[in-house]
């Protein structure tokens, strides 16, 4: 079995051509065997027509047996044989017995040609009669001129002669154009295989697109696929630094306190200050653990939604009452927008996961706008997946997002700089888009001239496929 793929379009193409040179030979057999049978009767016609007058004036004479046999006698070197036709048809040789049956179907008139094939003692051969006297039962009425047909053997002797030719001028032609495929195809694909090997150490060089579309298509999918590993890890990277930053300052501080209680330095009050600040810190990690899980949960699809028809202002004003006393504590404003009139604030929705997602959005909007500003939830029309939906935002006059945040915002651990890093865990945004993903929706963002941000979710009014109801935990539990 062949193993390249080279090596298989080499095969492949020395097979069609076989094939091809096949049937174009038995093409040009049958087209051989026909012009060599024509001139095999066209031979016997000359012959025909220089032995006819002398033919016909024995007739005149009463001589024909003796001449009959003296034109066979001079015409047997060049292995014609020459037979009598009597009014049944038949062909039989002078003086003979029938050995063939009728090979006229009409008499022939004095002069008249006519030609075929017959088998004869189970060999072909080809005939041509000429009409050498009126009806009459008692004498031949034509003569014939008989050769064994050789056609097939002449046209196999000149396909053996013209077919290794047109063989080596095939290989010729083909062999290189059978390298020339195979080469374009093979390696580019070799290029991607050697890239894929050192993706792992070396990084990615983006290949250059050539050979055929299918290749050229595949060398621009594992150009993109090898883009995206390596975006991958550069946020792997920045995870990492960020599950240090969020991990450093709480084990630094649960670490202080428990040494200044084992060695005695923390007693009395400072006891249950640090012991107090111990299990404040135990509870910050605790709260990243939990979020790590719930984007987690979100994604394999193991949470689960308790849908259920909500009113999307109610929701809303719920949460401006949540986080007005945080909000006034930062000296902040927080509002509902008002609702356009004729908006329908209705939707089928997880109640505790709307309640989550706003609440992140709001919490994260408080942490990043500085003291005097605003912010603001404003709900409105919109479409999820072609389906009608709700859109909910919260706006801010804050500092808003840098440049090229849309696709970053809502990864794990991701934070834009101080001014919007605030002290949370860098997973709230996430949790929004996995669970407006949930509902079937999306998690949106954009910045608002001349400063500020708008992050919300469009949800359906109704999803399509909801991913459970019923007892389950809520996946924004």
């Amino acid at each position: 079995m062949l193993a390249s793929l080279g090596s298989r379009l080499v095969a492949a193409f020395v097979a069609v051509s076989l094939v091809v040179l096949l049937a174009v030979g038995g093409a040009l057999f049958v087209v051989l065997r026909g012009l060599n049978a024509d001139a095999t009767t066209a031979g016997l016609e000359d012959t025909a027509g220089s032995v006819l007058p002398q033919v016909r004036d024995a007739v005149g004479t009463g001589a024909l047996a003796g001449t009959l046999q003296a034109v066979r006698d001079n015409l047997a070197t060049r292995d014609i044989d020459v037979m009598v036709i009597g009014a049944d048809g038949a062909l039989r040789p002078i003086g003979g017995q029938a050995v063939a049956a009728s090979v006229l179907s009409a008499p022939l008139s004095v002069g008249e040609i006519a030609h075929g094939r017959v088998d004869i003692t189970g060999q072909p051969y080809l005939w041509v009669a000429a009409g050498i006297r009126r009806a009459n039962a008692a004498a031949p009425l034509a003569i014939a001129f008989v050769a064994q047909d050789r056609s097939a053997g002449e046209a196999l002797g000149d396909l053996g002669r013209a077919i290794p030719a047109v063989l080596l001028v095939t290989l010729i032609v083909a062999a290189p154009l059978a390298w020339l495929l195979a080469r374009s195809v093979s390696r580019p694909l070799r290029r991607v295989a050697a890239a894929a090997a050192s993706l792992p150490s070396e990084g990615h060089r983006p290949l250059p697109l050539e050979g055929p579309s299918e290749v050229r298509e595949l060398t621009g999918t594992f150009n993109a696929m090898a883009d995206e590993l390596e975006w991958t890890r550069k946020r792997e990277s920045q995870l990492l630094a960020n599950l240090r930053h969020d991990l450093r300052t709480p084990l630094t501080v649960i670490s202080g306190f428990a040494t200044a209680l084992r060695d005695g330095t923390a007693s009395g009050d400072a006891a249950t200050a640090a012991a107090r600040a111990i299990e404040e810190e135990a509870g910050r990690l605790e709260h990243l653990v939990g979020e790590l899980g719930d984007v987690e949960r979100l994604r394999d699809g193991s949470g689960s939604l308790r849908l259920e028809p909500l009113d999307a202002v109610e929701v809303a004003r719920a949460t401006v009452e949540r986080f007005q006393d945080r909000a006034a504590r930062a000296g902040l404003s927080l509002e509902l927008a008002a609702v356009r009139p004729g908006f329908d604030p209705t939707l089928v929705a997880d109640h505790v996961a709307l309640e989550r997602m706003l609440g992140n959005l709001v919490g994260n909007a408080i942490a990043a706008v500085p003291s005097g500003g605003s912010i603001r939830i404003e709900l409105g029309d919109a479409v999820a997946a072609g389906r009608p939906a709700v859109a909910l935002d919260v706006v801010d006059d804050g500092p808003g997002f840098p440049p090229g945040a849309e696709r970053q915002a809502f990864q794990r651990f991701w934070r834009a700089d101080a001014s919007r890093g605030g002290g949370g865990s860098g997973l709230g945004l996430a949790i929004v888009r996995e669970l407006a993903r949930a509902h079937g929706g999306e998690a949106t963002l954009a910045s608002v001239a001349p400063h500020g941000a708008r992050v919300g979710v469009v949800l359906p009014r109704s999803p399509a496929a909801p991913a459970a109801s019923g007892r389950g935990t809520p996946a924004g539990a």
